[in-house]
């Protein structure tokens, strides 16, 4: 029974922890942009590839990549 003495605490104090990480990550606008992480991830914009001389570092968008 000693050891709950122990364990509330700890629990509590976890518990808050998490709260208090939860409501920073709401103030710092973790949650502000949800949708645009998902379309980011879709977008090929900053695809480089290689020109038809073989010289790397033209900006080739995916549809262009494709077509070749």
């Amino acid at each position: 029974m000693t050891v709950l003495l122990y364990l509330v605490p700890a629990a509590l104090s976890l518990g808050l922890l998490g709260l208090g990480a939860f409501l920073w990550s709401l103030r710092s606008g973790q949650y502000e942009d949800l949708d645009g992480a998902a379309v980011r991830v879709l977008s090929d914009d900053d695809l480089v590839g290689y020109d038809e001389t073989g010289a790397p570092g033209s900006k080739v968008t995916a549809g262009e990549a494709r077509r070749r």
